[in-house]
């Protein structure tokens, strides 16, 4: 069982890596071998950091060879991914949506096909877009045909659509429990759904 966690924060050190790197050390408690990718130097070293739909369908040409083409084969390899974001005007990063319109090679490939997709975000206020950070994430996994989970568990409650937080996430304590959830019921769902990938 591999579950790939994807910063979409440009700081490594931030508020949506500090629940990435929880959620992760939560789903390797379940057994599950885990990753976590910052998208911010992937994105840097890259000639063009956006999709210019050079070609359809993608060839992946503009990432040939690099450091990116690997990251996405490692996704294809995926049961499941943990995607984090900051809110950024009330959706996802730039650096987050730039890697997943990147993504294209993989929707024509069916690569993230049944691949379990969770979410997560961090808001600089309560209530400061991480519902519609999350719903944006929900967005982009499933026009890649990836299956949703929330944080909810049957150790806890049916959960709502994701993790949420306000920064600092560190000392966000419901965050961090809900996160846990959403950990657990991802690597509960890869498992249950194995066979479909």
């Amino acid at each position: 069982m591999r579950v790939i966690g994807l910063n979409g924060s440009p700081r490594e050190k931030g508020s949506t890596a500090h629940l990435l790197e929880h959620a992760l050390t939560v789903a390797r408690q379940e057994g599950a071998d885990t990753e976590l990718i910052h998208l911010q130097p992937l994105l840097q070293k890259q000639k063009y950091p956006f999709c210019r739909a050079c070609s359809s369908p993608c060839s992946g040409a503009c990432y040939r060879g690099t450091a990116l083409e690997q990251v996405f084969r490692n996704l294809a390899q995926a049961d499941a991914l943990i995607i984090g974001s900051p809110v950024y005007f009330g959706t996802v990063s730039a650096q987050l949506k730039g890697f997943w319109d990147k993504s294209r090679r993989l929707r024509t490939d069916q690569a993230l096909l049944n691949t379990v997709g969770a979410a997560l975000t961090t808001g600089g206020a309560r209530f400061g877009g991480q519902e519609t950070t999350v719903k944006a994430l929900h967005d982009m996994m499933l026009v890649q045909g990836m299956l949703l989970v929330g944080d909810g568990h049957s150790s806890a409650d049916a959960g709502h659509q994701g993790g949420c937080a306000q920064s600092p996430a560190s000392s966000d304590e419901n965050a961090i429990r809900r996160v846990e959830y959403l950990a657990r019921r991802v690597v509960e769902v890869a498992r249950a759904t194995s066979v479909l990938r």
